[in-house]
């Protein structure tokens, strides 16, 4: 656990935030295929080296969440495309479930899987230098989501999820995504937030998970994408910042939102709002882990073209740094 605890310190330390490029094959080829770009194992590889050699990244990156074949590709010149991630200080994670699938019985909902095999994958994962992991929930919200039975069963698969990782020695992320798909307001996200967040905290206590081993990957509490609401920066600072003071324990050691689909800039000033004024009164720091909030203006410069690559790392360095600022605590 010495391990595991050492390793959620080094990934919240400095104001540094998660890159997640973990984006399955499915994916990241419809990602490309919007730009023209052609969906080959080849151009994945060139584009997860170039996210990963961006000069400069581990100044904001503390660790990158990998997917399988990224994990286990080598880079233009033979070696580990996990070395590249090395030579910039960040620490490597990997993506470990299998996506949610329908529920069965309870319509529009959905569970995630991926727990068999899962002990074997861990240890491979842990054996070949990979230091956490990710499980992502899913929840809706619509007039009936989402339901006790889909906030037991995903937060029963988190919680055997993150125990597995604890015995493999890998810290696990615990991501709960409570969509912002819906015309629902703000108070309908923060109500569903919160049963979600229960539902896993009281699972992983069941399953006798280590809660100072763990960290969140929580969505914002957010108006949905079709709302007629159209909350402030600070209102959706300040009901995310109550909502996970009513529902996460002081001894998870840190906590780094999703973006949701929000666009870069705006996920950057709900997270410079959240840590305002708040350091050191807070009992977790708060921080990112970014998909498409840190990937989205970088694929559309790079479009595949290799001439390209440097002005599309600069483009991600530049979010990074955005957001590592709305984390850390003004001098």
């Amino acid at each position: 656990m010495q391990e595991i605890t050492d390793t959620a310190r080094d990934l919240m330390a400095d104001g540094r935030g998660l890159l997640a490029m973990d984006e399955s094959i499915g994916t990241c080829n419809h990602r490309f295929k919007a730009l023209g770009i052609p969906g080959t194992e080849e151009l994945r590889r060139e584009y997860r080296e170039l996210l990963l050699g961006t000069p400069g990244l581990g100044d904001a990156i503390s660790g990158a969440i990998l997917c399988d074949e990224t994990f286990r590709q080598a880079r233009s010149d033979g070696s580990p495309m996990l070395d590249l991630a090395a030579k910039n200080g960040i620490l490597v994670g990997i993506k470990v479930d299998a996506g949610a699938v329908p529920m069965a019985l309870h319509a529009g909902e959905t569970l995630t899987e991926g727990l068999d095999g899962l002990r074997q994958r861990l240890d491979f994962y842990f054996s070949r230098g990979a230091r956490f992991a990710k499980w992502r929930a899913v929840f809706r919200i619509d007039e009936v989501s989402p339901s006790r039975g889909s906030l037991d069963a995903n937060a029963t698969a988190l919680a055997l999820y993150a125990g597995l990782c604890q015995e493999a020695g890998l810290l696990p992320i615990v991501e709960t995504d409570v969509l912002m798909d819906g015309d629902h307001g703000i108070q309908r996200c923060y109500w569903a937030t919160e049963l979600a967040l229960h539902a896993v905290f009281h699972a992983l206590f069941a399953q006798r998970v280590d809660l100072t081993g763990v960290l969140l990957k929580p969505n914002m509490v957010l108006p949905g994408a079709d709302s007629a609401e159209k909350d402030s920066v600070q209102e959706v600072a300040l009901a995310t910042v109550q909502c996970l003071l009513a529902s996460v324990p002081a001894a998870v050691p840190g906590i780094a939102f999703l973006s949701g689909g929000q666009t870069p800039e705006l996920a950057t000033a709900h997270l410079k709002a959240m840590n305002q004024g708040r350091h050191g009164t807070l009992p977790w720091p708060l921080t990112f882990s970014f998909s498409r909030a840190l990937q989205g203006p970088v694929l559309p410069l790079w479009r595949g073209m290799a001439g390209n690559v440097a002005k599309a790392q600069q483009a991600l360095l530049e979010r990074a740094l955005a957001n590592r600022a709305a984390v850390a605590p003004a001098p």
